[in-house]
């Protein structure tokens, strides 16, 4: 099954951080880009759990309203999505989106988390 509002997401991130966050060595140099990128590429890993939620719990499912709703729900159904989902939140949300990481590796990690969850609802 195709997700091409994910892939977008996820095009515009890898974009994003490839020519406007200045990589440098083993860190970007503007910070704001690296924020934005990282926004972009975490709401892809939300919109992925989202999917999966959706085939698992059919007509009950409501989207979450929070992180630990998430986790919670996945808990239930799939921790191995649920372990992505705690990377993509650390590397991503808190570490890029929040403190605005300056760090190639840290950002690299996230959206290797967020593959890694897209290719589980292929």
């Amino acid at each position: 099954m195709d997700y091409p509002e994910i892939d977008r997401y996820l095009a515009n991130a890898r974009e994003i951080l490839s020519t406007k966050a200045q990589k440098e060595g083993s860190e970007y140099k503007d910070i704001k880009y690296v924020q934005m990128a990282s926004g972009t590429a975490y709401n892809a890993a939300l919109m992925i759990v989202d999917q999966y939620l959706s085939k698992k719990e059919g007509e009950k499912f409501v989207k979450p309203k929070s992180i630990e709703d998430y986790r919670n729900r996945l808990r239930k159904h799939n921790k191995t999505l649920l372990s992505y989902l705690n990377e993509a939140y650390d590397t991503l949300h808190l570490a890029g989106y929040y403190h605005g990481t300056p760090s190639v590796r840290t950002i690299k990690e996230g959206l290797d988390a967020t593959k890694k969850m897209l290719a589980m609802i292929h």
